[in-house]
């Protein structure tokens, strides 16, 4: 009874369309009164105890160096290397997106902060080329779940952090599937290409090109060095969040010199802003969490998926549709911090690797950023382009499908992305 409680009143809460962080202290309050624990100081508790964690400590520095870089001008320097690397096709600005898309990804660890990035350069000049608007926005929101898989990732911070797993590895193993996505978009716009018709090309004289290669290499070797970082063991995944605020503060002032120390303040009052979103959601998970334990709703919710745990690979596909589901009504944050504890202990009894639940759950739940009704990035892309969603879902629609084919292919075989693992480390 307490679980059809909790999720009863979770969901009654956001179809009221009230602030994530808020419908989950009030899911607290809603269990706390119906175990008739009156004590409702747990709450703030609770709250704090959950921020306190030093692997979150990442997330603001990420989250930093994420704001620098997409105001300092590594994205336009980015977006010009990715037209420099695969223009010169038919339909380049697609091609590109997607390159931009990975690139991205490993600078900034965000769905909505990249939807946002490129919707603000690229959406202009394919929509100035041709390109129907809703595929425009189609290809740009399809390439932003790669944030949240691709290291470094502020989500594989959070589940690192919830299941108590090594940050390090979970970005590793982030990195082939990531690849994998890519290069399945890619593939799937070679088709579009051609039932769309589009035929424009990107094209750069040889001084055009040196100077692309000159002004995003800085912009390019910062996931090199971080990812290296980490993986020598020359600093962990938070020290790794420090280096990249700090490396992007330097190229962006000293080296483009497009960030002035003036802005860098706006910056960081945007970024502190966004931190304090996140760790507010934190804070409320890990309270709720508090209740979800002490009404022993794991427990009921492992009895019901119990009978397929003899079956792993049945009791991932059921987890995956589960996920899905609340993926399409919850964000990444709150789905990691509610859900990763309920499933994890299942899947650590059928045997799954801890790694690859983590990089299933990760990608699955960040594939809700844009499914409706409540994508968040389908909501940054449609204002953006000023369309309607059922438009831009319609001709998301192909890259969606392949998303999810490759969420069941690395289902179906794990080496996919265990295999790399052992490898990088």
């Amino acid at each position: 009874m307490e679980l059809v409680i909790f999720l009863g009143s979770l969901f009654f809460f956001l179809f009221l369309n009230i602030p994530i962080a808020l419908v989950m202290v009030l899911s607290a309050i809603v269990l706390m009164l119906y175990g008739g624990d009156g004590d409702a100081m747990i709450i703030p508790q609770s709250m704090v105890d959950g921020v306190n964690n030093y692997p979150l400590m990442a997330i603001p520095f990420f989250v930093f160096a994420g704001e620098i870089m997409a105001k300092g001008g590594l994205s336009k320097r980015v977006i010009l290397l990715a037209q420099l690397m695969i223009g010169r096709v038919k339909g380049g600005l697609g091609y590109a997106t997607i390159i931009a898309s990975v690139i991205f990804a490993g600078l900034m660890g965000s769905s909505v902060g990249e939807a946002a990035a490129l919707m603000g350069i690229l959406y202009p000049m394919m929509k100035d080329a041709g390109y129907n608007p809703g595929r425009a926005g189609g290809i740009i929101s399809s390439g932003a779940i790669l944030g949240p898989i691709i290291p470094p990732s502020a989500n594989f911070i959070l589940l690192g952090a919830t299941m108590e797993l090594s940050i390090t590895k979970l970005f590793m193993i982030g990195l082939v599937p990531g690849l994998i996505i890519g290069f399945f978009l890619l593939l799937m716009w070679f088709f579009v290409v051609r039932i769309d018709g589009y035929t424009e090309t990107i094209t750069f004289t040889k001084a055009e090109a040196i100077n692309i290669l000159k002004e995003a290499t800085p912009a390019f070797m910062l996931p090199v060095l971080l990812l290296g970082g980490i993986r020598g063991g020359v600093f962990t995944p938070t020290e790794g969040g420090a280096f990249a605020a700090v490396y992007a503060i330097v190229v962006t002032v000293f080296y483009y010199r497009e960030l002035s120390l003036r802005n860098l303040l706006r910056v960081s009052a945007t970024a502190a802003r966004s931190t304090a979103v996140v760790m507010l959601i934190v804070g409320a998970a890990t309270a709720v969490g508090w209740f979800i334990t002490a009404a022993q709703i794991p427990d009921q919710m492992k009895a019901f998926f119990e009978p397929l745990v003899p079956t792993p690979t049945l009791l991932l596909i059921a987890i995956m549709i589960f996920l899905f589901a609340a993926g399409m009504v919850m964000d990444l944050t709150p789905n990691i911090l509610l859900f990763a504890p309920v499933f994890y202990p299942l899947t650590t009894a059928a045997g799954i690797d801890p790694y690859f639940f983590g990089l299933l759950f990760v990608l699955n739940v960040g594939i809700g950023v844009i499914t409706p009704p409540v994508g968040t990035v389908l909501f940054v892309v449609c204002g953006s382009a000023g369309i309607s969603m059922g438009q831009l879902v319609r001709k998301m629609a192909p890259f969606l499908i392949m998303e999810m084919a490759v969420l069941f292919l690395l289902l179906f075989f794990p080496k996919l992305s265990l295999v790399p693992l052992k490898w990088l480390m």
